[in-house]
């Protein structure tokens, strides 16, 4: 091949590589803007805090009850605890939870039926951690301090209303 048959390849080809890294460029350029206006843009979902007392009974099937608050948005919403649970339950306790509540575009989010599969031992004091999810995807993460004397390994229900003021 001649030499000006070499310079005209060569031509050709830093042409094609232009070409192919100002296309790479330009998609790299596309993505970062999406990954930017994705992580820059406000996130809908907001977290509250919650504090509530429950009772909770059992032999074999058990039952709860309670009340709490929700602080979100600098308001304060009392609401209302109760449901059952199935499984290994022995015994009685109130347990004093303080947790956060994430994913909540509005405060009636929180309410709903939360599932978990718990274990837990109280003589006469205890210690409890859970986390449950409700339908609309709001997650409650809980953890306090139990009172009573009551063996648990269950699965449980709990539905949660806000009281209406």
């Amino acid at each position: 091949m001649s030499n000006e048959g070499q310079k005209s390849a060569r031509g050709l080809i830093r042409a094609r590589i232009r070409k192919l890294a100002g296309t790479r460029s330009a998609l790299w350029i596309a993505m970062l803007a999406v990954l930017f206006a994705a992580v820059a843009s406000p996130s809908h979902a907001e977290t509250g805090t919650v504090r509530f007392k429950f009772f909770k009974a059992g032999w074999f099937v058990g039952a709860q009850t309670g009340s709490g608050i929700l602080e979100f948005r600098k308001q304060i919403y009392p609401f209302h605890v109760g449901g059952i649970s199935a499984g290994l339950t022995f015994g009685g306790s109130s347990t004093d939870f303080v947790g956060t509540v994430r994913n909540l575009h509005q405060a009636s989010d929180i309410e709903g039926v939360y599932t978990a599969l718990g274990a837990g031992v109280a003589v006469i004091r205890g210690v409890r951690a859970i986390q449950m999810r409700n339908a609309k995807g709001v997650v409650l993460t809980l953890e306090g301090k139990q009172l009573g004397l009551q063996f648990d390994f269950d699965l449980s229900g709990m539905n949660v209303s806000i009281q209406k003021q």
